[in-house]
């Protein structure tokens, strides 16, 4: 159910935002993509939701990791019991 789907803020030029991407990618991990950079809507939604702006942020099941690298992201993912395929 893509309702389960974490999403992921991103900013345009960020490169944390481009591997965090990649790793989700490489790892089978569903994600909704919103680029806070070019839609506004997106930005006030990651304001409302994490109250910051900081990227890349994952949201998930009302779980929020802020502006990390790919090992903060592997571990978040693991306590969110979110299967990690091998890449």
């Amino acid at each position: 159910m893509t309702d389960d789907l974490p999403t992921l803020y991103v900013k345009s030029g960020c490169d944390r935002c481009r591997k965090a991407v990649e790793f989700l990618d490489e790892h089978g991990v569903g994600h909704h993509e919103k680029n806070v950079t070019s839609d506004p809507r997106a930005l006030k939604e990651l304001k409302t939701t994490t109250g910051q702006t900081n990227t890349p942020t994952l949201h998930l099941h009302g779980a929020v990791l802020k502006d990390f690298n790919i090992e903060d992201l592997r571990e978040f993912l693991l306590q969110q019991e979110v299967q990690l395929e091998d890449s």
